[in-house]
């Protein structure tokens, strides 16, 4: 597989594509006035306790309280009872790291087991665990790996061992670990002196984190069009991994990077419900607020042998097509699949296989919890940032995220109720003007339609066209007769 990263950076925004196999695999943006919290840490203070919920709120200084799972606190059992109590309190100093952004009403969630992500390694300094990348795959290297990782790690802590720690040196991780354990000892230490609240570590911008998140050995090329980020990348890797710079090139052309490589032309298809598959059907994408739901149809696809046939390639196609727009559309939580029914067993586990397998390519963890009763599909993907809808798209102050809005007879028949109502309950005397979208005034002023309603109220009646107004308003003035 061949693996491209390309970045557009500019003062506002930050924009980081991964591209395989000539795909727009992955999009992440960053801007400057948002900024990106995702793995800070903060000193905090507990504002209160919630039992029920097994809840804390911490004050870290932002506009929202952070949420903080009680369950992931250390706990003891007490002398009575096997019963497990958090040891927090009301008004107790917290250090905490951002495991989720801020989404809609609800604020940040927090977590006290600190993460520190090095190159090779991430530290772990409050839990004693040892863990290997799912996505090494060779069982010798995991177990090499592993000894590695028990023998230098310090005592007490845990290690996650990166994908790109594959092959590295005993010395090479030793040397991530030390700089890793320097860095939170300061961290612990500057806890201990500042005031609360306080902001102890900022994760580092996206460009550095496309270093150490994604640039490994299988990627071809990482194609910045920033002069300064450039030397940046150079610098850092020339510290950590000198045998990838030379995978870093420098864009210099005039046109803007995303628009030469392609890229703007897939963004925009992000804002489509309706996503095509080659095949000539289509699946489509809807989402709620607890769940996304993924529908798919087999569209102008008929097939060629039988209808059986037809609805196995395109699930089998469709599989593969939304395993891509999951990752590429960044979509977390629960997610839902509604295949086309399929009357074959070895059908069925051969669409979820698919599935199974396009998944894999995502670094996001993702788990496929296999087909209900309905045939549905259920899964679900870790959800830790806003998505790229999300980022780049507001609701619609039309239909209110509905994605439709009510029909012009609709509205008419509205206009009409109005306007008997105030006619024959409230005897308002005189000529009357209805204001409306100009498409609900064409409808009233269809050939008769308003003579007709003069007639049966026996009042002159104006219909003035605004274009200003929601389609879904209107007023009704006195007027002279």
């Amino acid at each position: 597989m061949t693996k491209t990263i390309i970045a557009n950076i500019m003062a506002e925004e930050t924009r980081m594509a991964l591209v395989e196999n000539g795909h727009l695999a992955e999009i992440s943006i960053e801007r400057s006035e948002s900024g990106h919290i995702v793995g800070n840490i903060y000193k905090g203070r507990i504002k209160n306790i919630l039992p029920g919920m097994q809840a804390a709120f911490v004050d870290i200084g932002r506009d929202k309280n952070a949420f903080l799972y009680l369950g992931d606190l250390p706990s003891h059992s007490t002398p009575d009872t096997a019963e497990r109590r958090p040891l927090v309190t009301a008004g107790q100093d917290i250090v905490v790291q951002i495991v989720k952004d801020a989404m809609g009403t609800k604020g940040p969630r927090v977590t006290t087991q600190i993460t520190l992500p090095g190159r090779f390694v991430v530290l772990m300094p409050t839990v004693d665990y040892v863990g290997i990348s799912r996505r090494i795959d060779s069982e010798a290297e995991r177990e090499r790996l592993r000894q590695v990782a028990e023998k230098v790690r310090p005592p007490g802590m845990g290690l996650i061992v990166r994908t790109v720690a594959q092959n590295k040196s005993e010395e090479d991780i030793s040397k991530d670990i030390a700089y890793l354990l320097n860095f939170w000892n300061a961290l612990a230490a500057r806890a201990k002196r500042s005031a609360v609240p306080a902001l102890l570590f900022r994760d580092v911008d996206l460009v550095i984190r496309i270093v150490r998140d994604y640039l490994s050995p299988d990627v071809a090329e990482f194609i910045l069009d920033n002069k300064e980020a450039h030397g940046r990348v150079c610098d850092l890797l020339n510290f950590s991994s000198p045998e990838l710079v030379s995978k870093v090139q420098l864009y210099q052309g005039q046109e803007d990077i995303f628009s030469f490589y392609r890229i703007a032309e897939e963004i925009e298809q992000l804002a489509k419900r309706k996503i095509w598959l080659k095949c000539g059907g289509y699946i489509v994408i809807d989402h709620t607020e607890a769940l996304t739901v993924i529908d798919v149809n087999t569209g102008k696809f008929v097939g060629r042998t039988s209808l059986s046939d037809t609805v196995f390639q395109t699930n089998l196609e469709a599989a593969a097509e939304i395993a891509r727009q999951i990752r590429l559309r960044d979509i977390g939580g629960i997610i839902i699949i509604d295949f086309i029914d399929m009357d074959k067993e070895e059908q069925k586990k051969a669409v979820l296989a698919v599935l199974e397998q396009k998944v894999k390519q995502d670094r996001t963890k993702t788990n496929i919890l296999g087909l209900t009763s309905l045939g549905l599909v259920e899964m679900t993907r870790k959800k830790a940032r806003q998505n790229v809808d999300q980022s780049l798209y507001n609701e619609c102050p039309c239909c209110e995220g509905r994605g439709r809005i009510q029909s012009a007879e609709t509205v008419v028949i509205q206009v009409l109720r109005k306007l008997r109502h105030l006619v024959g309950r409230q005897h308002v005397k005189g000529a009357l003007i209805v204001q409306v979208h100009p498409r609900i005034a064409e409808v009233l002023q269809r050939k008769g339609e308003k003579e007709r309603l003069e007639q049966e109220l026996a009042r002159t009646i104006t219909i003035e066209a605004v274009p200003s107004l929601h389609a879904e308003t209107f007023s009704i003035l006195s007027g002279k007769e």
